[in-house]
């Protein structure tokens, strides 16, 4: 017996649901970057994930509508990129229950329905943007920071705090006319930081950003992170400092000396 489709589903707990999901993308706090690739495709799945690592974009993989929905639930996530024949069913299903509750979460439809009909079809049920398989990488990338770029993704392409400015997409800092380039791991960290900056931001939602749903990780990989940004904060002559709150989190904030 196969999973159950979303049309088979109690209406009261899945509208409930997605009102959940709604009301979790008005949450300022919550929208530091992360996609959810929703792909049955276990191969396609792994190579699209593991490219957007290399960009410095945190990725969870799901393979189901059940799964998806779950992961909305208890994530923000900054985009979707949403396969639309899954196992349990058609992906567009989720996506028309989620713009009709008011989610306005970027999503970029990635699948082999290649036909007109089907691609305006998907942009009337609420997708933001359509990829056919087979694509190019490069291509899916420039996609996805074009999504990230819009104000409802809630993410500035620079941030600025004292007298310096970080790049997202370049994961450089520039101080004094400088740049510096940034790992993956502390431009992730530092994006985090700032974009909540002068609030502590906990332990927790830095190692969900490192981390995603499945990888694995070790223990201190936080600290080593938050070390390392710490250095080349004060090695680049950067007006601002990390604060450890012991047994809560990090914040960052300006200071002068």
């Amino acid at each position: 017996m196969g999973p159950p489709s979303i049309a088979t589903l109690p209406y009261d707990s899945l509208t409930d649901l997605l009102t959940f999901i709604a009301l979790l993308g008005f949450w300022p706090q919550n929208r530091a970057m992360r996609l959810l690739l929703v792909e049955d495709n276990a191969r396609l799945s792994d190579l699209i994930a593991g490219g957007l690592a290399k960009e410095g974009i945190a990725t969870d993989t799901v393979t189901t509508i059940a799964e998806c929905l779950s992961a909305l639930a208890t994530t923000h996530f900054s985009v979707v990129i949403l396969d639309l024949g899954l196992p349990d069913g058609d992906g567009l299903s989720v996506l028309q229950h989620m713009r009709a509750l008011g989610s306005s979460t970027p999503v970029l439809v990635l699948t082999a329905r290649l036909s007109v009909g089907d691609r305006v079809k998907g942009l009337h049920h609420g997708a933001d943007d359509y990829l056919g398989k087979p694509f190019a990488f490069e291509e899916l990338v420039a996609r996805v920071r074009a999504l990230l770029r819009r104000p409802t993704a809630y993410l500035g392409r620079e941030l600025r705090l004292g007298n310096f400015t970080f790049d997202v997409e370049g994961r450089e800092i520039a101080v004094a006319g400088a740049q510096y380039a940034l790992a993956p791991r502390e431009a992730l960290v530092l994006e985090v930081l700032m974009r909540r900056a002068n609030r502590v931001v906990p332990k927790k939602i830095l190692e969900d950003q490192l981390y995603g749903l499945s990888a694995d990780g070790s223990a201190n990989a936080v600290e080593v992170s938050v070390h390392r940004l710490r250095k080349q904060l004060i090695e680049t002559g950067a007006h601002v400092a990390i604060h450890t709150v012991r047994g809560v989190g990090y914040l960052i904030k300006e200071e002068l000396s």
